[in-house]
């Protein structure tokens, strides 16, 4: 399978998942997660948007380390994405304007205008990949290795890594 058609996959799997977990390090060096609305998402074009608040830990963490993770799970298929990147803190009204939903009013006071919006870009550098296929196949799978002596569960999904 080629570079492109594993970008691809990874694409369509963080396209249909709203909702990722961003890895940032905090000021103490600790690992800490944080629930995130993804709002664009071009693997290939090395771009993936939220939109934070510059009062948040999030985005005091950024300030201070720009390398995050982003973690992404599908809830039907089981199918995993972990993205290694850096992020930027940016100021652009017309990409804020592009990636804006009227739901983020619930957390601005002034809309898109509010001070305290921040756009955030990740620039993923690295991906892996978990893609798990049939659960009901693959369960079977693991019942049938778990009761052979010295057998283990093979073949159960696809899993690659790329380098962006």
């Amino acid at each position: 399978m080629s570079k492109q058609d594993n970008i691809d996959k990874v694409q369509a799997i963080v396209k249909d998942v709203k909702f990722a977990m961003m890895t940032t390090v905090n000021s103490k060096g600790d690992l800490h997660a944080w629930p995130m609305t993804t709002s664009e998402t071009s693997i290939g074009g090395k771009e993936i948007w939220f939109i934070g608040d510059k009062t948040s830990d999030v985005v005091k963490d950024i300030q201070d380390n720009k390398k995050i993770g982003l973690s992404y799970a599908t809830q039907d298929d089981k199918n995993y994405v972990s993205v290694s990147a850096n992020a930027e803190l940016l100021t652009d009204k017309a990409k804020l304007e592009e990636l804006w939903s009227p739901v983020y009013n619930a957390f601005f006071e002034h809309g898109q205008d509010d001070e305290n919006v921040q756009l955030i870009k990740v620039v993923p550098h690295g991906v892996e990949c978990w893609i798990s296929g049939s659960s009901t196949v693959n369960m079977f799978k693991m019942v049938v290795a778990a009761v052979q002596d010295g057998k283990t569960a093979e073949d159960i999904g696809e899993t690659f890594k790329i380098e962006l």
